[in-house]
């Protein structure tokens, strides 16, 4: 009798271990790729609205925006594999009951990317926790195909726009992009996502845009305004010089939880927080370099004509090393060259920035985002 007592309490503890252990199916890494789960992995596309079992590939020749490529061949065959975006007009991507998570999106939009906004929100929010131009939100502020090769973000050509950043959700996930160019775009979609459990202290994704053209007294504000508890987790700016010698001298700072004219983080030169040195110079050229982590992936330089102006893009993403806040965030980074003599020069550059963060809901109000003239690429 003591035995059995003994094996059922053994049974007992082991089930116990299992129910503590049984895997979600985030946090995906290559330690837990074995592991079996009762996720239920979906993906919306414009060959699946949805995202529901079994409902891929079933636009009709009568539906599908590639029925006249497919008019030999019909249902199945790749009739529907994209969406027209008109001008003026917001098109909802995907829109998902949870709880769950995004685990990748892939997209390849055409036309003008800095006129393409793209919009999440969490549960029942009116209000966007991401709310960026898509080619910036991408890495590729500046309209131009760059090679972006990092854990959280790849652009691989010609123009294929991924990301990796998890985002849970726990009642509804909406995607919107709005088209605010006068032209039509096309786009080629997927939003890679699964059902599951999500953790009580999971936070929501957010990312905001803004840009200053030029930049005032030297200095640029990524963010501000933020509160509530979260960590900070990327960078990207695209950046564009208006004046000659090296441009990027400037600190960034970041202001937490109460400082006040000083930051609790302060960095010793921009080329230092993406993880390079001494002006991203080898043999006298600008060096450009794609990491996990950080990197300067574009250098645009004067083409002799209409180009007259050099042009960078940077990101660094704090996946390792998150930047953690208890109630709220600010960040500055300062607009700072070289002039003669070894002094600095306060510069008044074009620069839009990136932000990219998680939280608690609910998040504090973006700022409007800018007019199409002032997003315009020039």
């Amino acid at each position: 009798m003591k035995k059995l007592l003994l094996l059922s309490l053994s049974a007992c503890l082991s089930w116990a271990t299992y129910a503590q252990q049984s895997f979600n199916g985030l946090e995906m890494n290559m330690g837990n790729l074995f592991r079996l789960s009762n996720a239920k992995t979906r993906s919306i596309s414009p060959e699946n609205f949805t995202g529901e079992a079994g409902k891929g590939g079933m636009a009709t020749l009568d539906q599908g925006n590639a029925r006249g490529a497919a008019r030999d061949l019909g249902q199945g065959w790749k009739v529907n594999p994209y969406i027209f975006i008109e001008p003026g007009k917001t098109v909802t991507l995907a829109e998902i009951t949870g709880p769950g998570a995004i685990q990748h999106i892939w997209m390849t939009p055409t036309g003008n990317w800095r006129y393409s906004i793209l919009r999440f929100y969490w549960d029942d929010e009116t209000t966007p926790s991401v709310e960026v131009p898509v080619g910036d939100f991408f890495g590729m502020g500046w309209g131009e195909y760059a090679q972006l090769n990092s854990l959280a973000v790849c652009v691989n050509p010609g123009s294929a726009f991924n990301c990796y950043w998890a985002m849970p959700f726990r009642k509804k996930c909406k995607i919107t992009m709005e088209n605010i160019n006068t032209e039509r775009m096309t786009l080629y979609y997927q939003v890679d996502y699964t059902l599951t459990s999500v953790p009580e202290d999971a936070g929501y994704f957010h990312a905001q845009f803004r840009r200053n053209n030029p930049v005032k007294d030297a200095s640029f504000t990524m963010i501000d305004g933020v509160k509530g508890q979260g960590q900070y987790v990327g960078t990207y700016l695209a950046w564009g010089v208006n004046n000659n010698g090296w441009w990027g001298e400037g600190e960034i700072k970041f202001f937490m939880d109460g400082d006040g004219k000083f930051p609790t983080i302060c960095g010793t030169g921009t080329e230092d927080y993406f993880c390079g040195s001494y002006n991203f110079d080898t043999k006298g050229r600008y060096q450009e370099f794609s990491t996990a982590y950080s990197g300067l992936p574009q250098v645009i330089r004067p083409d002799g004509l209409y180009k007259s102006q050099q042009r960078f893009g940077l990101y660094r993403w704090h996946i390792m090393d998150p930047i953690r806040f208890e109630k709220e965030l600010k960040i500055t980074i300062q607009d700072l060259g070289w002039r003669s003599g070894g002094r600095y020069l306060p510069q008044q550059s074009d620069i839009s920035s990136v932000v990219y963060w998680y939280q608690r809901e609910p998040h504090a109000p973006f700022p409007k985002l800018p007019a199409m003239s002032d997003l315009e690429v020039n």
